[in-house]
């Protein structure tokens, strides 16, 4: 229960900065391209009442939680393989490295091409992006393990599984928990990017189509709407990853 108020109360200390930058703003714009915090609020928190924002708010979240779900199920296994064997490490890292740094979102017309419209292209593209992310950073904090760790489970006896279960799984989990919760802002951003166009459905599609009928307000309505889904998947990966890294707060503690 402290904890949940100590995150409530970190969120409610940025939320009422950021109102203040808003606030001035806005008045320094005359309220009309920029509106006032407290009235986008107030017809935020109406749309909140209403069955077509929610619809909205849960395509977006499903596409955004089915991406992730996804990322983490390929990349954190592949990750864990290649620091731990040589052999696949060698055959993957060159294919891997030399196409991390193209930027994957212009491959977004042929996941169209090849998965369609609908909900199949936009997972997929948010998953490839961020499932880079989280096989990197795995294999490499696997590789940074020190032998002595390895030799520590030897001279006890201990088998393969004891090397993956004691060492190799300890050391990749909290830096793929660290790339999916802040690979969310980017999972995030890239769903606003898919769902801006070839759909009907979504708070990208939301804010993109009150912006060209200069609906001000319901734009506001929509980008308050992926903010606060942005930060409860945050926290849900901040929790997971505390629950599974159990060890690494309590010696932190320590």
């Amino acid at each position: 229960m402290v904890k949940w108020a100590s995150v409530l109360g970190r969120y409610a200390s940025v939320i009422a900065v950021i109102g203040i930058i808003w606030k001035l703003a806005a008045v320094a714009l005359g309220g009309v391209i920029l509106p006032h915090p407290e009235e986008a609020v107030r017809v935020f928190l109406f749309a909140m009442t209403t069955q077509l924002f929610w619809e909205h708010f849960f395509v977006s979240a499903y596409r955004a939680v089915a991406a992730m779900a996804i990322a983490w199920g390929v990349a954190f296994p592949l990750g864990l393989i290649m620091g731990s064997v040589k052999k696949v490490d060698d055959l993957l890292a060159p294919f891997v490295f030399l196409t991390y740094p193209v930027p994957k979102i212009v491959l977004l017309p042929i996941f169209l091409l090849l998965l369609g419209l609908g909900d199949s292209a936009k997972i997929a593209m948010i998953a490839v992006i961020l499932g880079y992310q989280i096989l990197v950073t795995t294999r490499d904090g696997v590789k940074s393990v020190h032998p002595k760790y390895f030799d520590s489970i030897r001279s006890l006896g201990g088998s393969r599984w004891d090397l993956f279960r004691e060492v190799l799984l300890p050391a990749a989990l909290p830096h793929g928990f660290t790339a999916l919760r802040l690979g969310t802002g980017v999972s995030v951003a890239v769903l606003f990017f898919v769902e801006s166009f070839a759909t009907s459905r979504g708070l990208g599609y939301m804010i993109m189509d009150a912006w060209g009928a200069m609906d001000y307000l319901t734009m506001f309505t929509g980008i308050l709407g992926m903010s606060m889904m942005g930060a409860a998947l945050y926290e849900i990966a901040n929790l997971l990853e505390r629950r599974l890294c159990r060890w690494m707060f309590l010696r932190n503690k320590g």
